[in-house]
């Protein structure tokens, strides 16, 4: 496993490697586009090296996105099935053969940004093939057993749990051999690189994902509020923070880029200390990120842009000691960790960070590091030295 650190490049450099791309033709290739999360962050930042890119994906339902609107985007054939195209979960069954079949052939470069099945595309002997990984398939490896026993299907849950265990293997073997295609695998933390051997056996270098951190807002005036946003899924410990907030009485705020039966009940038994904010406008999110006197990350990430965000914003970070959270917060300095997810174990860090101070200069000075200039650099420099 390799780190890049290496420095912004300068606009020589930059524009060198640029040159050596100008004629070659690349793809970038996406599990789906569906809802708007950090994975998509990533694509708008390889729109942005790339913005003659073409895109390919197993669905897309981004229309309005204004992002999208000078792109060429190829959908697979699982776009034309009806209540499929919408539910990408229930055409588990079905990537794999999207992605196979997917004719790349005049394509220099490929780069799939995945934790899912867009790493599967077969292209040509001398197409580089880089796969950008945010995590080996969560529901194959690391999680198959907590996505088992939490099931979002709602009335077909039954049905799933008893396909599913009759499938994995055959699915397990295609992720495995799939990841065999890419040349290069870049990890987006070292988490992910470590995840990245343990289940495909493959070396990979670490690239930070990053944030535009000079148009994220900050400020020292903090208000009287916890702060939390994310997509209302289980493993996101939207409930811990629920539990905890209900019985320490303290100001929270949670913003919700998800309504589902989930964010409802969670929402129905919150004591009124506990604002749910439903907010998908991001100069409205980085505010409340300014302003709260903290801001708590609960879940098992593997590694999580939204602590950076938070620090960008001078607002320092209570979050879980494991995995992702681990390189981008720094224990005392810009944020403190609990150690397990029960609500005794957050609460014990809640009345800790009550006692502290924190310098917000040096917190903002950390969240620098993950600029997306950073990213850009870093990986045209990989691209051109792996270009041949």
């Amino acid at each position: 496993m390799i780190i890049i650190r290496v420095a912004n490049s300068t606009s020589i450099f930059y524009n060198k490697i640029m040159t050596s791309l100008e004629n070659k033709r690349i793809a970038i290739i996406c599990d789906w586009i569906k809802d708007w999360g950090w994975a998509e962050i990533v694509l708008t930042q390889l729109l942005e090296i790339f913005p003659d890119a073409d895109i390919f994906t197993s669905v897309f339902w981004q229309q309005e996105n204004t992002l999208f609107d000078w792109h060429t985007i190829k959908t697979s054939f699982i776009q034309k099935i009806p209540f499929l195209n919408k539910s990408h979960k229930l055409a588990l069954s079905l990537r794999p053969l999207a992605f196979e079949s997917f004719d790349l052939s005049a394509y220099d470069v490929v780069i799939s940004s995945t934790s899912a099945e867009s790493k599967g595309v077969i292209t040509k002997p001398d197409c580089l093939q880089i796969c950008y990984c945010h995590t080996p398939t969560r529901y194959f490896w690391s999680h198959y057993h907590e996505y088992l026993s939490m099931m979002e299907f709602g009335v077909l849950n039954p049905l799933a749990k008893w396909i599913m265990p009759k499938m994995i293997h055959k699915l397990r073997k295609w992720d495995f051999c799939a990841a065999q295609r890419p040349d290069y695998f870049l990890a987006n933390s070292k988490n992910t690189a470590t995840r990245i051997q343990k289940y495909y056996k493959r070396e990979s270098t670490v690239l930070y994902p990053c944030l535009d951190i000079k148009s994220i807002p900050f400020s020292t005036q903090k208000e009287d509020y916890y702060f939390y946003a994310g997509r209302v899924i289980p493993y996101k410990k939207f409930d811990l923070l629920v539990e905890t907030f209900n019985a320490n009485g303290l100001p929270l705020k949670i913003v919700a880029n998800t309504k589902n039966k989930l964010s409802h009940y969670l929402t129905q038994i919150s004591n009124p200390n506990i604002e749910w904010i439903y907010e998908t406008d991001n100069a409205k999110i980085n505010l409340l990120h300014s302003k709260a006197k903290a801001f708590i990350f609960p879940p098992e990430e593997d590694f999580g842009l939204v602590p950076i965000a938070a620090q960008a914003a001078w607002t320092p970070v209570i979050a879980y000691w494991k995995w992702g959270a681990l390189e981008t917060v720094i224990d005392g300095k810009t944020g403190i960790f609990f150690s397990d997810q029960t609500t005794s174990s957050l609460q014990k860090s809640i009345d800790l960070f009550e006692t502290m101070t924190f310098d917000a200069f040096a917190i903002r000075k950390h969240a620098e590091k993950f600029d997306k200039s950073i990213f850009k650099s870093e990986l045209l420099t990989f691209i051109e030295k792996n270009n041949s």
